[in-house]
């Protein structure tokens, strides 16, 4: 089968950039140290361009993504149980931390945040064209606002850089699904959409929501305190299964494990975070915000 063209023009111009990128690092000062992780890191993402290239001369439109968002968001909407007043306000609060970091997005979508009232779901994903989910067990992690705009900005980011939209369209060729047709997304489960992308999509995720974040005023750490907060959590409970003092159930604790086998390691992604901050002179941003829920309560019962 013949390739297009473009398909060779863009390859091209990837690998002359990339060449281009070698011969400056060389001609930089000899007092300025080259790293070999920064030339490899260069070439991991070539080559995550190039794979991805495919892609992008069969992207769908904005609006075609939002349509295929909208739908499976509808389907799965029977599967989670019904807010109570007291999540209604839980809600509140994601939605309108959401906003505000979804407002610095590249991509100017409908951006949704949903709460999903499980406490054993320790996890949080999102769905093309800009459904966002975050279960309430993520939430009883938290500890600051500025955690909950970390995790928020990491989900709007899989949107912003089309990893929902790739993943959606590479599943239907697999199954040789129809995507303009709705009774064929059905069989896409939503399991699906709560493991994690590719190890270079993860890490792109982590860092373009921190920028997200800080763009949206909140501190950098929130990632940095959350990560590590999960990751001691999985050592406890997944690794030498001890028990602290904040008790998981057993459900909890299998949802944990499968968002840690999902994503890469808590080490990699701290240690490329605070690679980050201190790139980007964020050091002095440690402030957070504490993590504030407003409640209204007629006669000792929460309100909607």
């Amino acid at each position: 089968m013949k390739r297009p063209a473009a398909f060779f023009t863009a390859f091209f111009a990837i690998l002359i950039v990339s060449l281009g990128g070698l011969y400056l690092a060389e001609r930089r000062p000899k007092s300025t140290p080259t790293s070999a992780n920064a030339v490899l890191d260069m070439v991991a993402d070539a080559q995550r361009d190039i794979s991805r290239i495919p892609m992008h001369f069969t992207r769908l439109s904005d609006e075609q993504e939002i349509k295929i968002g909208r739908e499976l968001s509808g389907q799965y909407a029977g599967q989670f149980q019904k807010l109570s007043a007291e999540d209604e306000a839980l809600a509140k609060y994601v939605q309108r931390v959401g906003g505000t970091v979804s407002a610095h997005a590249h991509r100017h979508l409908a951006y949704e945040f949903h709460l999903i009232p499980n406490h054993n779901m320790i996890n949080a994903f999102s769905l093309p064209g800009g459904p966002v989910y975050i279960g309430e067990g993520m939430l009883d992690q938290m500890e600051t606002e500025d955690e909950l705009a970390a995790i928020l900005g990491h989900e709007v980011e899989h949107i912003d850089h089309y990893h929902c939209i790739e993943r959606v369209q590479l599943e239907a060729k697999l199954k040789n699904l129809n995507l303009d047709i709705v009774g064929e997304l059905l069989q896409i489960p939503l399991e699906f959409w709560q493991a994690g992308y590719h190890k270079d999509e993860e890490f792109e995720a982590d860092r373009e929501g921190v920028r997200l974040a800080v763009e949206s005023g909140y501190s950098p750490y929130g990632a940095v305190t959350l990560f590590t907060r999960i990751a001691k959590l999985c050592n406890e409970y997944v690794i030498h299964a001890e028990t602290p003092e904040q008790e998981l159930s057993e459900l909890a604790i299998q949802s944990l494990a499968g968002y840690f086998r999902s994503h890469p390691l808590p080490s990699e992604r701290l240690g490329r975070i605070n690679s980050l901050i201190a790139e980007e002179h964020w050091q002095g941003r440690t402030e957070q915000k504490p993590f504030h829920v407003e409640y209204e309560v007629h006669n000792g019962q929460f309100v909607k």
